[in-house]
């Protein structure tokens, strides 16, 4: 007995957190899935000069292709927040994969506009049921004290899909010679990290947590009656706003700043990516922010008004060109702060059993602002007003920030609400 049982007696830290591998595992994976929904939506935008040159098209119909992809992604990601509480999000996930890789084909075959129009209708059809199929998994499978870390993660893939994307595009366009090489590549880029996905689809199964989620909403509940919660609305109304300054700086940045301060291409084809790893950046301290607040709106607020002051400075004309080109790169700090604390208000705002259509529907408000905002972002710089480019953003971001503070106050009621006498 002595050796044997003395042995079998457990002792903390003797070995790793089951937990913490689980968690690791999982928010990886998500992460890379979420990288990649990222990374196709700039399919086409870093290609537009090629496009120009090639096909003779103008930035408000390069600009529609953008609104394509957004509204069937914003209808779509609406409606497949229901399909992913029904049937669950791992299977769900995987259809999005597979047209992303259809959109990479029909991009890289495309003859003409109506070919565009296919890719960018598949690409958006895929990005549709992101946010809501890796939003349940994260919920529902990892463990709550990392969920803000699992939620920093989630924001920071997509920057650096968004990073990689602009570099693997024309990286892919110099190394073959044609625009072309970047959207076929991507196509087989996500069918290797479909494979992943499948190899490692234990880490997504949320079949037990999708049962019992479903047990624990209210049989007798409407499935639309989450629409009446006013901070889903004023939450959908922050990201149209945000994103709205989001599709500019995506699509348009680089020609703007080559009509406002006279740099080349070369030296502008990169601000995006800039951007976007700023943003990664500062996802990172945004996560242990969204930890530790109370007020998670403020930290929302401060962020964004730093990144609305510096796209302000790029649009003034009064600094050399390279300064506005990081001012721009640099904004993308402050969105980036805010990223882990939006996305735990939305968590706050979800009744059991309906985090698929919370964040279907909020989430929507992303596709709904790079829709609406690509064309008359394209319209400003068609028509000469490349600074209304960065005024623009700036002026969303500060209706971004008005809707944060007004979801925030309606969070803090709430919070005093049961404490009150009856």
């Amino acid at each position: 007995m002595s050796h044997s049982s003395a042995s079998a007696v457990p002792h903390p830290g003797d070995a790793p957190d089951p937990s913490w591998q689980r968690d690791v595992r999982t928010i990886g994976l998500i992460g890379l899935a979420h990288g990649s929904s990222h990374f196709f939506h700039l399919l086409l935008p870093p290609l537009f000069p090629a496009l120009i040159h090639e096909f003779g098209f103008s930035y408000s119909e390069l600009g529609l292709l953008v609104t394509v992809f957004f509204i069937i992604s914003g209808v779509g990601q609406a409606l497949s927040g229901f399909l992913v509480d029904k049937v669950g999000a791992r299977p769900v996930l995987y259809v999005a994969l597979l047209c992303f890789a259809a959109a990479g084909l029909a991009a890289g075959t495309a003859t003409g506009y109506g070919g565009l129009l296919l890719a960018s209708a598949l690409a958006g059809l895929g990005n549709a049921p992101f946010h809501p199929a890796d939003f349940t998994i994260l919920n529902q499978r990892v463990s709550p004290q990392r969920l803000g870390h699992a939620f920093s993660v989630h924001g920071i893939s997509g920057n650096l899909g968004w990073a990689l994307a602009p570099v693997f595009h024309l990286g892919l366009m110099a190394w073959g010679g044609t625009w072309r090489a970047g959207p076929l590549g991507a196509a087989v880029l996500i069918v290797v990290v479909l494979g992943i996905l499948v190899w490692q689809r234990e880490a997504l199964d949320d079949r037990a947590h999708h049962r019992s989620q479903r047990l624990a909403s209210a049989p007798d509940e409407h499935p639309m009656a989450f629409l009446k919660l006013p901070s889903v609305w004023l939450c959908f109304s922050f990201f149209f706003w945000t994103t709205a300054a989001l599709s500019a700086i995506q699509s348009f940045a680089s020609p703007a700043l080559e009509r406002i301060y006279g740099l080349p291409v070369a030296a502008t084809a990169f601000v995006v990516s800039g951007y976007m790893l700023c943003g990664a950046l500062g996802m990172v301290a945004g996560g242990f922010l969204a930890a530790r607040a109370k007020r998670l709106e403020k930290i929302i607020a401060g962020a964004m008004v730093l990144a609305a002051a510096l796209l302000l400075l790029a649009a003034s004309g009064a600094v050399p060109g390279m300064a506005a080109a990081w001012a721009v790169a640099l904004a993308g700090l402050g969105t980036g702060l805010a990223g882990p604390s939006r996305d735990m208000l939305i968590k706050q705002a979800a009744p059991p059993g309906a985090t698929g259509r919370v964040y279907g529907t909020v989430y929507s408000g992303l596709d709904t602002g790079f829709a609406l905002a690509a064309p008359v972002f394209g319209w400003l710089l068609d028509h000469g007003l490349a600074q209304g480019v960065f005024l623009g953003s700036a002026l969303a971001m500060a209706l971004g920030v008005a809707s944060a503070a007004l979801v925030g106050a309606g969070v803090a009621r709430r919070r005093v609400r049961p404490v009150a006498p009856a």
